[in-house]
C-alpha cells in the first residue's frame, strides 16, 4: 500500500521594503541568561513603554530586537527609537520574574515556592501589576539576576534537589518511628477467656481496668 505523507507548506517569507526604517539592538547573554522566556520577557518591558500605536513596531529574533516602520514615519521612528535605546540602557540588571527564573534554571513551580519561602532562592523585592483581563492586581517576588545567575553557574539546583531528598527521607523515617512510638504506648485490652463469668468478661472492657488490678488496689 502506498503511504501518503502530509507536509506543512514552508511559511511566506516576510517582504521587507528597502525603504523600511530599521533599527535592531543584540541582547547581551548577562540580560537574556540564555533564557528564550527572559528574552521574550525583555521584549514586552520595552513594549510596554512605547505607545500604544508603535508597540507591535518592535520585535524579536532569536536574541535581537528589531524596530521596523514603514516609510514615511520619520517621527514616530524616532520617538520609538528613543524609548527603546533608553530603555535597553542597564537592560542585564532587569529584575527576573518568576516564569523566567524557572525557566533559566529548569525548576518547577513548588520548587520555586518551597526555595523562596526556605530562603535559598532569594527575593530582591516584589512587583505587583494587573493583568489584562483581571480586575484585581496580583503581586509577586523577583529576582536579582545576579543572584540568578550565581546560582545557575554553580548548579545549585542539583545541590538543593538533594538537600530535599534527604530531607523527605528523614521525615519519612521520623514519622514511621513516631507511629512505632504510638502503637507501643496504646494500652492493649486483655480479651477475656471464653468461659469467664459475665463479671469477669465487663471487668475487663472497662478502661483503665488492667492498671487498676496491677496496683493491687483491692487486695
Amino acid at each position: 500500500m502506498r503511504k501518503t505523507y502530509l507536509t506543512s507548506m514552508p511559511a511566506k517569507p516576510k517582504i521587507i521594503a528597502e525603504t523600511d526604517l530599521v533599527e535592531e539592538w543584540t541582547l547581551p547573554p548577562a540580560a537574556t541568561l540564555g533564557s528564550t522566556v527572559r528574552t521574550k520577557g525583555i521584549l514586552l518591558e520595552m513594549r510596554a513603554r512605547l505607545p500604544s500605536a508603535t508597540k507591535r513596531s518592535l520585535d524579536v529574533m532569536g536574541v535581537v530586537l528589531t524596530l521596523r516602520m514603514p516609510e514615511g514615519f520619520d517621527d514616530e521612528f524616532r520617538a520609538a527609537l528613543a524609548i527603546v535605546s533608553k530603555g535597553l540602557e542597564g537592560i542585564e540588571s532587569l529584575p527576573v520574574i518568576p516564569r523566567e527564573i524557572q525557566d533559566i534554571l529548569s525548576i518547577s513551580n513548588t520548587e520555586r515556592y518551597r526555595w523562596l519561602k526556605d530562603g535559598r532562592l532569594k527575593s530582591a523585592g516584589t512587583r505587583t501589576v494587573k493583568l489584562r483581563g483581571r480586575a484585581k492586581k496580583i503581586t509577586f517576588h523577583v529576582f536579582d539576576p545576579r543572584f540568578v545567575e550565581e546560582v545557575l553557574n554553580e548548579d545549585l539546583v542539583s545541590a538543593w534537589r538533594e538537600d530535599d531528598a534527604i530531607t523527605k527521607a528523614e521525615n519519612r523515617r521520623q514519622a514511621a518511628w513516631k507511629a512505632k512510638l504510638t502503637r507501643a504506648q496504646k494500652p492493649r485490652v486483655r480479651e477475656p477467656a471464653p468461659d469467664s463469668n459475665p463479671e469477669d468478661a465487663a471487668r475487663y472492657l472497662l478502661k483503665g481496668w488492667e492498671e487498676f488490678e496491677r496496683d493491687g488496689l483491692l487486695r
